[in-house]
């Protein structure tokens, strides 16, 4: 009998092109854990987050640059949020538990959604194009976070930097959603 390995690889791996002022490209290595704060302990949780990652918990729509981790804390809802950073491991759960504790309920995403970065002066343009909210840095500054759809696709785009992006979207639809964007972006080009 053959004996075959197996590599596991991100749907979107390897994705980085530039054209005309756009720079598209898969954030290598992205690990995605959820934090849900339970009912009646919240307090403890965000005191928990704000020890472990030496960063507050920002309020719904808005990240926050962590010390620990090169991690960015993104805030969904009251109860919700993401520690995103970059590990090529798959203990990104773990990771974040041992900065936090038991303290909130954490499940590792990493695997349930991709990640493409836009980047570049024409990256807004790109973006105007197949998002339906105001990205317009006057109402969307760096920093702020929301869940939109993008083509028909659930998308949570974050304003990283002045003229980037991050864009996360089901993995289940990651074909889908790179051909959205570089659609966009080829029209505008």
């Amino acid at each position: 009998m053959a004996e075959f390995t197996l590599t596991s690889a991100p749907p979107l791996a390897g994705i980085d092109h530039k054209s005309d002022g756009i720079h598209l490209r898969a954030p290598k290595d992205l690990a995605i854990v959820a934090v849900a704060l339970p009912l009646g302990g919240e307090d403890a949780a965000l005191a928990a987050i704000r020890k472990g990652y030496g960063a507050d918990l920002p309020d719904p729509g808005k990240s926050v640059s962590a010390q620990e981790d090169g991690a960015t804390l993104l805030r969904l809802a009251p109860d919700q949020a993401f520690i995103l950073f970059h590990r090529a491991e798959p203990d990104a759960e773990a990771v974040v538990a041992g900065r936090i504790g038991e303290v909130a309920y954490l499940t590792d995403q990493t695997d349930t959604w991709v990640a493409l970065e836009l980047s570049g002066p024409r990256a807004r343009t790109a973006l105007e194009r197949i998002c339906p909210i105001d990205i317009h840095p006057d109402a969307f500054a760096v920093g702020c976070a929301a869940r939109t759809v993008m083509e028909h696709l659930g998308t949570i785009i974050l304003r990283t930097e002045q003229d980037t992006f991050l864009l996360l979207s089901a993995s289940s639809s990651a074909g889908s959603f790179l051909h959205a964007v570089e659609t966009s972006i080829r029209n505008v080009s």
